[in-house]
């Protein structure tokens, strides 16, 4: 290791470099340690390296104080403990181990301590010291030998236990506070010594010079001491992921990177659930102003997250949902509380006898709901019995758990809770125990049943960014997904059309725009994909999506049926397709009048209805005809509330309490009831939803004499964010099959739509004005809501690229806006566009389905005409 011999000047900053179990656990990890603290030096900085015990190390040794009666099971951990270090001793090829046996040989004397059999607390500490004791010596020992001279210290030596408040006796001893500030004679002191040094995190000491224990988190927080007390240029918490996310990885991987976060909000992730930062380290470096930059040891060249000062003029943003589980709920129900003084102080007089930590607190006038977080607490049967012992004199007492608490986080919370709508109606169908929202602006939580959070996590961080309540686009703060990190952006397959075909969508927009322009190469290529699905017996189009004429001929050549929702859609498709039998058309409308049912029957296309009206009112028009019968399953899915087809709230199919009733009317006026038809809703990327649909359908059709035929519907999702994943059509595949298997006396039929030409159609616009209000940087187009309304009726997202420039690289954060004059003529919130001039050409993705059909000449506008691309 090259690294400068000149001894560095006195006030020569200090970098703070804190490294994990993870970290410090192999040979190779020590490398990375040796390199990471070899740059900081070369840049003229002074180091202190604060590490935690060796992976498994400090497990092992709470499982011998929980074993402390257990003499013979106390030697064995020992034993393993020994032969852990030695390995790693020996794969270092060190000169000598005198100072690491040292250590081990005062571990071993604990074992025979006149406290082990008791298990005392202080015995516990000076036990649980060891690991980061050994773990900074055999540090030391390595940097020294690899030329890199470092010098060992003792944390216990700058850091002093304080006693805190209503602390009992094993906070004290096991999860004592320390209270530092910053010393520059500290700092001279040691620069006096040497530029590098080495020392414990999790420990401390008490007045009388007995250890004492920092408790869960420890090592970041050892690090944060440090930093503060020589008022360092930072300090680096190192480890093995490469920072804070949005929300845990490992639930959701597209999960996105923190950038950039403040003080508080770091300390609110970490404090609901994030286990890479404990929330205490935050406070020491806080006070004083200290950056904070959480580091990835194997991949040092990625940014992190740096946490710092808040940011004024910040935008108010989610920045991430966790979770934390093994949460205890105290409800304490009396009609007698209300108005009555003094009783919130003598139930929390129990909590504090008992040493318990009150987290969450939820009111009424005749209930007081707590959650008790076991992070805080030492919570046992025997402590939660004595509580509710305590109160029952007050109140009446229920213990829930296991219970998960599910927070949102981000800086001006209740000004974004209009964005929350979909969020919220996630947990309409759970039983939510408490909601607390922060008095500091800076959380949301949610308290439900345990076993539903994991589930649950990846469902709201994905709303959340389709709400645009978690502002992903924001460069600033939000760096790359986990997927991106572990493995690669890759290439986005569904964008390369429209990229091949790049020079001719420039040469149609230097004619005029706005222009929709649509792939049938494309549309092609999706009903193939679609086809080789054996197990579906029919695949039909369903028109609404996008009836232009070429289309249709295409999908007809590619053998697809159509669907129709109105008599003028089956009309247009026999006008286009004077070929295709009506037997080929199924029309399924809804609230539409008697005489489009008539004119159906009449043209002998397959008719569905989806309400008891028809049937019992106009039922005789149905007499000796097959027909399909719509139903509703009970709940609908969906990317929007309004794409959602089923359940009570959505105007779609029979109730199930009703087939009996339409089952009776048919009979009584001899309509056939051939098939069964459902369609929850749209834009589903999960390939389980329709086999749970098709198990759903095959059951109630067994009830049936005459079904033949099981329609699923349609909404076959399309990606149109970054982090979409496509839909799996081998797992749709696959699902379906399995289902057929059980139940192959029934065809089935799907009535794809939006998949099978969303994205196939771009919208083409000229960029017609710039303008800036504030902070908000806004870009025109010739283009608005009258073209494209998606966006304005569901929220939609669209990908929006400038095609003039697609090569540049993005440029600020702009609002896409149309001409239209309505607020809601919006087509992009908060994109990154390469940076506009006027005359550009800017192209909206995904914009083949409900594009052109839904368009209208509000304002006397003309929409965008359609081109048609072979």
């Amino acid at each position: 290791m090259n690294l400068p011999t000149e001894t560095l000047p006195t006030d020569a900053p200090w970098i703070v470099v804190k490294f994990g179990g993870t970290s410090v656990s192999t040979r190779p990890r020590w490398d990375n340690i040796a390199t990471i603290v070899g740059a900081h030096r070369a840049k003229g900085k002074r180091v202190l390296i604060v590490v935690s015990a060796l992976s498994g190390i400090t497990d092992q040794l709470k499982a011998i104080g929980e074993a402390h009666a257990d003499a013979s099971r106390c030697r064995e951990l020992y034993l393993g403990i020994v032969e852990r270090h030695h390995a790693l001793y020996r794969d270092m090829q060190l000169p000598s181990r005198n100072a690491l046996d040292g250590w081990l040989a005062r571990l071993d004397q604990l074992l025979g301590d006149a406290r082990r059999p008791a298990g005392e607390l202080s015995w516990q500490a000076e036990l649980l010291a060891h690991g980061e004791l050994l773990s900074s010596t055999l540090g030391a020992l390595y940097l020294n030998a690899r030329g890199l001279t470092t010098h060992w210290l003792d944390s216990r030596e700058f850091f002093l236990a304080r006693p805190q408040p209503n602390q009992g006796a094993w906070g004290r001893w096991l999860s004592a506070s320390v209270e530092v500030a910053p010393d520059p004679a500290v700092a001279t002191a040691l620069a006096a010594r040497g530029d590098v040094f080495i020392a414990q995190g999790f420990i401390a000491r008490h007045d009388d010079g007995a250890t004492a224990i920092l408790g869960r988190g420890g090592s970041d927080t050892s690090a944060s001491y440090f930093g503060a007390l020589l008022k360092a240029e930072a300090v680096e918490i190192w480890t093995d992921v490469p920072g804070m996310f949005s929300a845990n990885p490992r639930q959701v991987p597209d999960a996105r990177l923190l950038s950039r976060l403040d003080y508080a909000e770091a300390q609110e992730i970490a404090t609901t659930g994030a286990k890479v930062l404990h929330p205490r380290c935050i406070h020491p470096v806080r006070e004083v102003r200290v950056p904070l930059v959480i580091k990835d040891t194997n991949r040092p060249e990625l940014p992190g997250t740096a946490i710092g000062p808040n940011v004024a003029h910040a935008a108010t943003s989610i920045k991430a949902i966790s979770s934390r589980k093994g949460i205890t709920l105290v409800s304490m129900e009396s009609i007698g509380m209300w108005q009555q003084v003094g009783f919130l102080a003598d139930v929390f007089d129990a909590f504090k006898r008992h040493g318990l930590s009150v987290d969450l607190i939820g009111s009424a006038e005749t209930n007081v709901t707590v959650s008790l977080d076991p992070s805080d607490n030492l919570l046992t049967s025997d402590v939660l019995s004595r509580l509710c012992a305590d109160l029952e004199p007050f109140c009446r007492v229920k213990v829930i758990a296991p219970c998960a608490a599910v927070t949102v986080v981000g800086r001006g919370m209740r000004s974004m809770l209009h964005k929350l709508s979909a969020v919220l109606a996630e947990f309409g169908a759970l039983d939510v125990h408490l909601i607390s929202q922060s008095s500091n602006n800076l959380n949301l939580t949610f308290v439900v049943d345990e076993a539903l959070a994991d589930a649950l996590i990846p469902r709201l961080h994905a709303l959340l960014i389709r709400a645009e309540a978690m502002r992903v686009d924001d460069a600033a703060v939000f760096g790359p997904s986990w997927r991106e990190l572990a493995h690669g952006a890759g290439d986005d397959a569904r964008a390369t059309w429209w990229r091949t075909r790049r020079d001719d969508l420039l040469a149609i927009a230097a004619e005029a725009t706005p222009r929709y322009v649509y792939d049938l190469g494309h549309v092609r290529a999706q009903a193939r994909g679609l086809a080789a699905i054996g197990a579906v017996d029919r695949w039909h189009y369903a028109l609404k999506a996008n009836p232009h004429a070429d289309i249709l001929r295409a999908l007809h050549a590619e053998g697809f049926a159509f669907e129709c929702v109105s008599w003028d859609e089956v009309e247009h498709v026999r006008r286009t397709l004077p070929d295709l039998p009506c037997e080929r058309i199924l029309f399924t409308p809804n609230f539409a009048p008697r005489e489009e049912y008539r004119a159906a029957l009449a043209a002998g296309v397959r008719v569905t209805l989806d309400a008891l009206h028809p049937i019992a009112e106009w039922g005789a028009d149905f007499a000796g005809h097959d027909i399909l019968l719509r139903v509703d399953l009970g709940a609908g899915r969906g990317h929007h509330d309004k794409v959602k087809t089923g359940g009570a709230q959505s105007k779609f199919g029979v109730s199930l309490d009703e087939i009996e009733a339409f089952r009776a009317h048919a009979r009584t006026h001899g309509a056939r009831i051939t098939g069964l038809h459902a369609h929850l809703g749209s834009g589903i990327l999960d390939a389980q939803h329709w086999r749970s649909v098709y198990v759903q359908m095959a059951s109630l059709a067994e009830q049936f004499n005459r079904v033949e035929v099981l329609d699923l519907g349609g909404g076959l999702g399309v990606p149109s964010r970054p982090e979409d994943a496509p839909l799996d059509l081998d797992a749709l595949a696959a699902a379906l099959a399995e289902v057929k298997q059980a139940y192959p006396q029934f065809k089935l039929w799907m009535e794809p739509g939006r998949y099978l030409v969303a994205e196939a159609g771009v919208l083409l616009a000229r960029v017609t004005q710039l303008k800036r209000k504030g902070d908000v940087r806004y870009v025109g187009l010739d283009a608005g809501m009258n073209s494209l309304i998606r966006p304005a009726l569901y929220e939609a997202w669209h990908d929006i690229v400038n095609l003039t420039r697609l090569d540049d690289a993005p440029g600020e954060v702009v609002q896409v806006v149309g001409p239209i004059c309505e607020s809601g003529d919006t087509l992009g919130n908060h994109r990154r566009l390469a940076t506009c001039a006027e005359g550009d050409v800017v192209l909206v993705a995904e914009a083949g389905a409900y594009g052109a059909v839904m368009a209208s000449r509000y304002n006397l506008r003309e929409p965008a005409a359609e081109i048609v691309l072979p």
